[in-house]
């Protein structure tokens, strides 16, 4: 099997004859036809909110301009976890999910919470 990492400043673009065959298409065919393919079966639910829960945490850690292990320590958050939840192996509970909305709205009135309040 040969391996591809795609390069996002320069996707892969269709060729003539594949953007004619798309463009001949409707919906309803483009989706018979993503579904027909075993190499790229749908996501399910679980792995869409995985998904999801992923990208809020990378949004969240974005904003603050962190790296991973600069927001766990000060945030307090498990390195290992962060990681994870980037990286959409485990999805976030709702209190992990509320916690990175405060930091993403309030990133400075949590770190003065988190100095004054202790453990």
């Amino acid at each position: 099997m040969a391996r591809f990492t795609l390069d996002p400043a320069s996707p892969p673009e269709l060729s003539a004859q594949d953007h004619t065959r798309l463009a001949a298409m409707d919906d309803a065919e483009i989706t018979a036809a993503a579904l027909a393919d075993p190499d790229n079966p749908p996501l399910t639910e679980v792995e869409l909110d995985r998904l999801e829960s992923a990208r809020r945490v990378r949004r969240a850690r974005a904003a603050t301009g962190l790296s991973q292990a600069r927001f766990a320590a000060a945030f307090r958050i498990n390195i290992g976890r962060l990681r994870d939840l980037e990286q959409g192996r485990t999805q976030a509970d709702s209190a992990l999910l509320a916690y990175l909305t405060v930091i993403l709205t309030e990133p400075e009135a949590v770190a003065r919470a988190l100095a004054t309040g202790g453990a």
